[in-house]
C-alpha cells in the first residue's frame, strides 16, 4: 500500500514542513514584536500573523482527510496536483494576510477551491467504489467504453 501513495505521502510531508513553518514564524513574530506566550494579542502585525498560521492550522485536517480520500478513491496524479495548488495557495494567503487582512484573499479563494475539489473529488471516488462494491457497478468502467 505504502508504494501505491508515495506521491500523496510527499504532498503530506511537505505540507507538514509547511505548517512547522509558518509555526516559525509566529515564534519569530512573538520575539520581534515582543508578545510573550500565552498572550496571543498585542501589535496588529503580530496577530495577522498568528491569525494566518491559526486559520492554516484550523484548515488542515480538513486539508489532509481530502488529500488522501481523493488520492485514493480518485486519482492519486490529480490528488497530489491538487494538494500542491493548495500548498501554494495557503503560502499566497499566509503572506498576504501578514502584509494586510486584504491580501490573503487571492490565496485564501484559491486554497478553498482546491479543499473543495479535493472534497468532490474524493467522495466520486468513494460513491464509484461502494457501487462497485455493493453493486457490481463501476462507473469508471462504464465511462471509459464511451470515451
Amino acid at each position: 500500500m505504502a508504494g501505491n501513495s508515495i506521491l500523496l505521502a510527499a504532498v503530506s510531508i511537505l505540507s507538514a514542513c509547511q505548517q512547522s513553518y509558518f509555526a516559525l514564524q509566529v515564534g519569530k513574530a512573538r520575539l520581534k514584536y515582543k508578545v510573550m506566550p500565552p498572550a496571543v494579542t498585542g501589535s496588529p502585525e503580530f496577530e495577522r500573523i498568528f491569525r494566518a498560521q491559526q486559520n492554516s492550522v484550523e484548515a488542515y485536517p480538513i486539508f489532509m482527510i481530502t488529500l488522501w480520500m481523493a488520492g485514493w478513491y480518485f486519482n492519486q496524479v490529480f490528488a497530489t496536483c491538487l494538494g500542491l495548488v493548495y500548498i501554494y495557495a495557503r503560502h499566497q494567503y499566509f503572506w498576504g494576510y501578514a502584509e494586510a487582512p486584504k491580501k490573503r484573499m487571492a490565496g485564501f479563494q484559491l486554497s478553498l477551491s482546491a479543499l473543495a475539489l479535493l472534497g468532490v473529488l474524493g467522495a466520486l471516488g468513494i460513491a464509484n467504489s461502494f457501487l462497485d462494491e455493493y453493486l457490481d457497478l463501476d462507473i469508471t468502467k462504464k465511462m471509459r467504453r464511451l470515451f
